[in-house]
């Protein structure tokens, strides 16, 4: 009878599943990612600045519709959350670097209609990530009638409120650390996952756990990452959305190259699957 490897031996390509197609990198990586994101923005640069415009209009659409209902308080969760769905958003610029990648044609259609590479996963990963934003202004909109129960603030009374008073800055402390945790959970299992459905028809679960275990195998790295999507849709936003055009398409670009550095292709077998 053949000697049987040792359980350690055995178990260990499966031990952890998908960890097997991680790379480590160094923090030095995103930088590169960044890099490689702004060369594909530049050599699509009119479909891609078009692409992200169609969003500061939609931006600018949910931020009115939010003033005109009364709900301005929900205007600051809602830029805020707006990370959270990003990732769907840029499905398009992730489909012009794939396409840049393999020398294939670049067009806006080819943009507009990426999800039809994956159109069932990607359609559910939208869904999940409109309910993690459904769930987090629900949260955001609790915590404010925690902290203000005798009625509606004016847009003035809430901003002086909110920075100059003891229940203001309670209110502040509390809602940023609880958007922290929803704005890490989304980053955890989008960081590749999106980009992985695309670019290989991944289905959903291997690819959320495959961005999951991209995300805690380069911690530092990918810290880094996160705080250079902060820095820059943040600063896109600043610059009164419009510069949104320029950094989503930006940020959707180098997520691309973050996924194909991060994630080893699958290996073919003799039959091709």
């Amino acid at each position: 009878m053949p000697d049987e490897p040792a359980p350690d031996q055995a178990a260990a390509p499966t031990a952890i599943p998908f960890a097997r197609r991680i790379n480590t990198v160094s923090t030095n990586e995103p930088w590169q990612w960044l890099a490689l994101g702004w060369a594909d923005m530049r050599r699509t640069r009119g479909i891609s600045l078009v692409y992200g415009l169609i969003f500061v209009v939609l931006g600018y659409a949910v931020t009115a519709g939010l003033y005109q209902l009364g709900y301005y308080y929900l205007i600051w969760p809602m830029s805020a959350g707006f990370v959270l769905v990003a990732p769907v958003f840029a499905v398009g610029i992730y489909e012009l670097s794939r396409r840049l990648e393999r020398g294939e044609p670049v067009t806006f259609t080819s943009a507009l209609m990426a999800w039809r590479r994956a159109p069932g996963r990607i359609l559910g990963s939208g869904l999940a990530m409109a309910f993690f934003l459904i769930l987090w202004l629900r949260t955001a909109a609790l915590i404010y009638v925690i902290n203000f129960p005798y009625g509606m603030l004016t847009i003035q009374n809430l901003l002086n409120t909110a920075f100059f008073s003891a229940d203001g800055l309670s209110f502040m402390a509390v809602g940023t650390v609880i958007g922290a945790v929803f704005a890490v959970t989304a980053f955890l299992v989008s960081a590749v996952s999106l980009p992985m459905m695309l670019g290989e028809q991944a289905d959903f679960l291997p690819a959320l756990l495959t961005s999951i275990f991209a995300v805690t195998r380069n911690p530092a790295a990918m810290a880094v990452w996160a705080a250079i999507i902060v820095v820059v849709i943040g600063v896109g936003m600043a610059a009164a959305m419009i510069g949104l055009a320029i950094a989503l398409p930006l940020i959707g670009h180098a997520t691309w190259h973050a996924y194909r550095t991060l994630v080893k292709s699958e290996p073919q077998t003799a039959n091709g699957t």
